[in-house]
């Protein structure tokens, strides 16, 4: 597809990455010059300087042969006005707008064809959405959904108590009495998807798929005690904060916000006045205590910073507080953040780069090419979900009789509302959704890719 990227900060560069590595043909427009320059050196795309929303300049990007735009420069209204250009010079093309401001959440979606939009994306909003499902199950570090919801790969941390140290595969079940699966498995940084003899070893991290309905029974059988978060702190009262917050008050969840900006912290109290608003800096460890730190079920933090993001959730985890969520800015230093041990991380940029890809394989027409993707282990490893159709190889063989390329594996079948955690009897009909794990350095467009030719 030919896709125009207008507005090159945070998201728009993990974008550029995402999208080329797909294949996809990117040009780039951005008022800086020194921002494009640092991507066609890294990337092979073209670029544009100019004002997104110009017609001239959208006309010198090509936007008349364009299959996309996506506006993701720092300001919604120019997002807006870009969008209705680009819609008024070509018609058949697909817009997709960074729409950050809550007051234009409603009006985006009333008014979509008038602004010609295909789609409105909101990382705060995105990031605000993964923290909640988060905090609905507080034993898994990251939650990935599939086919719909019905499926999730959850990743897990071994640690010295958990009753998976030390454990081979193949005696899994005797642990988690429920039908899993043990995809990948994190390792000194390494991705090592794992056959039954694989033994697992503290410091692992794990990551599972499971039908959405056993998560509470793997958490149980593994002694992770499932509880409800009744009292939930923020450190950072943003637009994240915002959006977190307005779901968790339907859950009747007691949610307090330390917010260091006065003027902030007045809008938030008008905005959501369940919640309980405090003025000062989270970092001030005697505001922590008397906000009731200590006797919080979860901690979020959603300052502007990365550091002091990671610093408030060290002393949380000091502290006990028994779920801690991290908000960073990059992931670039992934590791880093695994030996600090900030609990969940969550990164704005990447989720909403995921969301932004899902839609853009939904859209191609290539026949066989996956629907969802998501990234697991650091980067390590990519799950993605394909819809069987008769252009597949192997229909109706069972799985012990087809042969996976190197560093994929097969890790659920859903046949309509029936989810199978794959054995060597498993077979694909045309319609089903299969979920695969690849290793980073295999390359997979579509499902007929991941047999051995």
């Amino acid at each position: 597809m030919k896709i125009l990227i207008a507005g090159i900060g945070t998201v728009g560069e993990t974008l550029v990455q995402d999208l080329t590595a797909d294949g996809h043909d990117v040009t780039l427009i951005d008022v800086k010059s020194e921002v494009l320059g640092a991507n066609i050196e890294s990337y092979d795309v073209m670029s544009v300087e100019g004002n997104c929303a110009s017609m001239a300049t959208l006309l010198e990007a090509g936007v008349e042969n364009a299959n996309l735009l996506i506006a993701a420069t720092g300001k919604d209204e120019v997002n807006l006005l870009s969008c209705m250009t680009a819609y008024r010079l070509n018609p058949n093309i697909h817009t997709m707008a960074r729409i950050r401001n809550p007051e234009y959440r409603e009006q985006a979606f009333r008014m979509r064809e008038a602004f010609g939009l295909s789609m409105v994306f909101n990382p705060e909003q995105q990031t605000a959405k993964e923290i909640e499902r988060l905090l609905k199950f507080p034993g898994f570090l990251k939650r990935d959904s599939f086919v719909k919801g019905r499926v999730e790969i959850v990743e897990l941390a071994i640690d010295k108590k958990s009753k998976l140290n030390g454990v081979s595969l193949l005696k899994l079940y005797d642990i988690v009495k429920c039908r899993v699966l043990v995809c990948t498995v994190l390792r000194d940084g390494e991705a090592i998807m794992p056959d039954g003899q694989f033994v697992l070893e503290e410091g692992d991290k794990i990551f599972v798929t499971a039908p959405t309905e056993q998560l509470s029974l793997l958490l149980k059988n593994l002694g992770i005690v499932s509880r409800k978060n009744r009292r939930v702190m923020l450190a950072g009262g943003g637009t994240v904060a915002y959006y977190l917050v307005e779901e968790l008050l339907k859950s009747h969840i007691d949610v307090r916000i330390i917010e260091q900006d006065e003027e902030r912290c007045a809008i938030l109290s008008e905005l959501l006045p369940q919640a309980s608003v405090a003025l000062g800096d989270a970092a001030r460890e005697s505001l922590l205590e008397s906000e009731g730190l200590s006797s919080c079920d979860a901690f979020v933090t959603l300052t502007g910073t990365d550091e002091r993001n990671m610093i408030l959730s060290l002393y949380a985890q000091g502290k006990g507080v028994p779920q801690v969520i991290t908000k960073v800015s990059r992931m670039d230093d992934s590791r880093l953040h695994d030996a600090l041990e900030l609990g969940s991380v969550v990164c704005p940029r990447n989720l909403c780069s995921d969301n932004i890809v899902r839609h853009v394989r939904a859209m191609e027409n290539q026949t066989g090419a996956a629907v969802t993707g998501h990234s697991l282990a650091e980067g390590e490893a990519e799950a993605l979900e394909f819809i069987v159709d008769e252009s597949a190889l192997h229909i109706g063989e069972p799985l012990r009789s087809i042969r996976l390329r190197k560093n994929i594996l097969l890790v659920s079948i859903s046949h309509g509302t029936e989810i199978e955690i794959p054995n060597g009897d498993s077979t694909f009909q045309v319609g089903d959704s299969v979920v695969v794990v690849v290793g980073h350095d295999t390359d997979v467009v579509q499902f007929n890719d991941i047999f051995k030719h």
